[in-house]
């Protein structure tokens, strides 16, 4: 019998992870097959006791668990235990280790797009959630030089600078500050969920102060491009949507599972088909 791999959400109907990871395991000949379970946070740990039962080899966690899965694990890794959130969990030997790749996914696809010595560049991350807080621990870890922070209520971006273990120069910004401000940065993140479909006609930040060439990098991937990408690309900035993250991330848990290195590009094509991009 081949390994048994899954994800724990609720919902998952819409999630790409299923077809992407089983087009790899039958690329790379590897008997495993991956499967969604729909698991509501009141029967959370039941879901991971049924999995130690049923022996899966790991799995990973998206909304709303990533938090509260952190209690039925028995040991976290120390970028996760900073992150404050796990989305990938690998069953060695009946234990269940927590890690986080959603970070680490996000800056090797930022790297392609804005080169080798991205941590040298200036950044500013909009917005202080559970994505903003994964995104800027890694990089911060990473080694990166400068990192602000804008968010509608500062005290968030400054509550999750002060709690950043890492050392990596930080401001807090309002919204407004940080559009008036935006000449100084070479790379901009939105880690909001500000444009992502339904509301495909809202922008997290207004680009008016942009340099060309300012790299503006957008974790949302539905849709594909967002209304803050169109027009910052008229704008002349290099754009990059959320199929890199989601894909990087899922790379990562592919290969801590199977230690295997996935056809990260087939991964890439597969998740762009099945949202009707042409890549």
């Amino acid at each position: 019998m081949g390994k048994l791999f899954g994800l724990l959400g609720h919902p998952v109907g819409h999630s790409m992870s299923p077809i992407m990871h089983n087009d790899q395991f039958s690329f790379l000949g590897l008997d495993c097959y991956y499967h969604a379970f729909d698991v509501h946070p009141n029967e959370l740990e039941n879901a991971v006791n049924g999995i130690k039962a049923l022996g899966l080899s790991g799995f990973n966690v998206t909304i709303p668990h990533k938090v509260e899965i952190m209690k039925y694990l028995d040991e976290i890794d120390e970028e996760a235990l900073q992150i404050g959130a796990v989305n990938t969990v690998v069953n060695r030997d009946g234990k269940l280790y927590g890690y986080n790749t959603d970070g680490k996914g996000f800056a090797v696809s930022l790297q392609t797009i804005a080169g080798a010595d991205f941590l040298n560049k200036k950044m500013l991350i909009v917005g202080a959630g559970g994505a903003a807080r994964g995104v800027f621990v890694t990089l911060a870890r990473m080694g990166a030089n400068a990192i602000d922070i804008a968010n509608r209520t500062v005290e968030k971006a400054e509550e999750l600078i002060s709690n950043n273990p890492y050392r990596v120069q930080s401001n807090a910004r309002s919204i407004k500050e940080a559009e008036k401000n935006l000449a100084e940065y070479q790379i901009i993140i939105n880690t909001t969920s500000v444009g992502m479909s339904p509301k495909i006609e809202e922008l997290p930040l207004q680009l008016t102060n942009m340099q060309p060439g300012t790299i503006l990098s957008d974790i949302i991937y539905n849709p594909l491009e967002t209304k803050w990408l169109k027009e910052g690309k008229i704008a002349g900035a290099v754009t990059q949507n959320g199929i890199g993250m989601f894909v990087g991330q899922g790379a990562l848990a592919f290969e801590m599972w199977t230690k295997e290195k996935p056809d990260y590009n087939r991964m890439e094509q597969i998740v762009m088909k099945q949202l009707g991009g042409n890549e």
